[in-house]
């Protein structure tokens, strides 16, 4: 079954509902959000999708994440990914979004993120492998492994925020 997600504008504005699965053949914004993991010590999570999810199965991430459903707020998707994938409750925290353009389609990405437990049960459905990188490991998995197409973006404008609210 599709999901329905809102279609919006260049300003994130919502049109209408659509299925998602429109919006990516027919290139029309949507909304996706993220939610970058730490555990306590300040690592991030990095996990490597299933072979059998639909978009870009077997490659890394830095985000939990996926489409927003009508009438959810970026964050409020990112909570729901949180529990499907990881089976975990968290405090998820908006830190800001951008337009999207690589991946399948273009999409406003709203990038969240949350202190989560070590101890995580990821629906093997959805995540393969996971693992707790500290900051100064990630350059190392970039170059060794192959990641979603916003990963890269997401981990650099993620830091650079994180610097800017320093």
């Amino acid at each position: 079954m599709d999901e329905v997600v809102e279609r919006v504008d260049a300003q994130d504005r919502v049109l209408g509902p659509v299925s998602r699965r429109d919006a990516v053949r027919e290139g029309w914004l949507h909304r996706v959000a993220v939610v970058v993991c730490h555990d306590e010590q300040g690592r991030i999570l990095v996990h490597r999708r299933a072979e059998q999810v639909p978009r870009f199965p077997g490659l890394h991430e830095v985000g939990i994440g996926g489409a927003v459903g009508v009438g959810e707020s970026y964050e409020q998707a990112a909570a729901r990914e949180l529990e499907e994938e990881l089976g975990v409750s968290a405090a998820v925290r908006f830190r800001f979004k951008f337009l999207n353009r690589s991946g399948l389609s273009p999409h406003w990405l709203g990038v969240c993120d949350a202190v989560i437990p070590r101890a995580v049960t990821p629906d093997s459905r959805e995540v393969a492998w996971h693992g707790w990188l500290s900051e100064s490991e990630l350059p190392r998995i970039f170059q060794e492994r192959t990641f979603t197409p916003d990963s890269r973006e997401i981990r650099d404008r993620y830091f650079a925020d994180r610097v800017e609210e320093a």
